[in-house]
């Protein structure tokens, strides 16, 4: 990690008790403002001594449960409720939130592929390096909300990696099981950002962290929506920040896990993806997943793509419009006797480095 003080501020104080609403400032020198800065919201309610949660959304601007869900959860909570403290980051990539945007407009940033960050760096560099410098260190635990976005449909699912230790790895499943998703799936994100998300972030500094992944196809789900706030609310009952907390039990969450790059589907062409499966549906090796028809060539018989492992499909390209490397499915399965704590995270340095980190896939010891 970057040892170079943040140069983002704010006016929030985060030991006094009370509910604080104000902005992470991010400097950011524009032709039209010299000496401006972008406005990051965030919301603090502390009373008293206690767990604190960091509860965080908007990290893609196209994912939108996340958002309201922090939204709503900020409006209502009171620090008479709360014992602890909460930090409340509803649209974390500010410029991506406000543009409906994946990526952030200032840089083309990505900011869950960019932890541990940089203070000096790109504005949403910067804004990785003040969560992990700044706001990761006060955490006992953190909840990353994310769907799909644009490009990709989800069944309600919350990820973890997988843990280090026995330990850790039976304390991120039970807190699965708490959050109450029908799905949970434990993988180290190999197809993803890997060793550059939040959760890894957040793991390298002994902090329990959860991801959700709750719809996608940049709709909001007011079932996914629910989902959302409920399981915020078990989490924190369960840590007692809440401890009155009025909320359902938890519904029976069935564990999963996503290893190996024959979990996903990937275009190699240009053309319409006509799906032969939906997210949800059970697959096996060898099923059809759908084809690839050429706009271009209408004479060309379509690539035709089949699942190369057995499971349900996690998520599924939401976009008709595909392109070569275009991921279409990916499988997660059900974890059997596979150690899942303590896997090999070799494979995610070679990850950061090859251009087919696509595919990098970790392995089992």
């Amino acid at each position: 990690m970057h040892q170079a003080t943040t140069r983002i501020w704010t006016s929030v104080d985060f030991q006094a008790d009370g509910k604080q609403d104000d902005f992470l400032r991010l400097p950011y020198s524009s032709d039209l403002s010299a000496y401006g800065s972008i406005p990051i919201p965030i919301i603090c309610v502390k009373n008293g001594i206690g767990p604190t949660a960091l509860l965080v959304a908007g990290s893609h601007g196209d994912e939108y449960e996340g958002q309201v869900a922090l939204l709503n959860l900020a409006r209502k909570i009171t620090p008479e409720e709360v014992r602890g403290r909460i930090i409340i980051l509803p649209a974390l990539n500010f410029p991506a939130v406000a543009a409906g945007r994946r990526l952030s407009p200032l840089d083309e940033g990505n900011l869950n592929r960019l932890f541990p960050g940089n203070p000096v760096g790109t504005p949403t560099q910067m804004i990785a390096h003040y969560v992990c410098s700044v706001l990761l260190p006060f955490a006992d635990f953190v909840v990353d909300l994310h769907s799909g976005g644009r490009s990709l449909q989800y069944v309600p699912s919350v990820l973890v990696r997988p843990g280090r230790s026995e330990t850790e790895h039976h304390q991120l499943v039970s807190l699965m099981k708490v959050f109450g998703a029908p799905f949970g799936c434990v993988t180290a994100g190999a197809g993803g950002g890997g060793p550059t998300t939040l959760a890894a972030a957040a793991q390298e500094q002994n902090v329990l962290a959860l991801t959700t992944e709750l719809g996608g196809g940049a709709l909001l789900s007011p079932h996914a929506l629910r989902l959302a706030e409920e399981g915020l609310l078990r989490l924190l009952k369960h840590f007692g920040i809440v401890p009155a907390a009025l909320v359902e039990p938890a519904p029976s969450t069935r564990i999963m896990t996503v290893i190996g790059r024959d979990a996903y589907v990937y275009a190699r062409s240009h053309g319409i993806f006509e799906p032969a499966a939906d997210a949800g549906d059970r697959v096996n090796a060898g099923d059809l997943a759908g084809r690839v028809h050429s706009f271009e060539r209408p004479g060309q018989a379509p690539e035709t793509l089949y699942f190369a492992s057995s499971g349900i499909i996690a998520c599924r390209r939401a976009l008709s419009f595909t392109a070569p490397g275009d991921c279409l499915f990916k499988v997660m399965e059900e974890p059997g006797d596979l150690p899942l704590h303590n896997l090999d995270y070799r494979a995610e340095a070679s990850c950061r480095t090859s251009p087919e980190n696509t595919i990098c896939a970790p392995s089992l010891p």
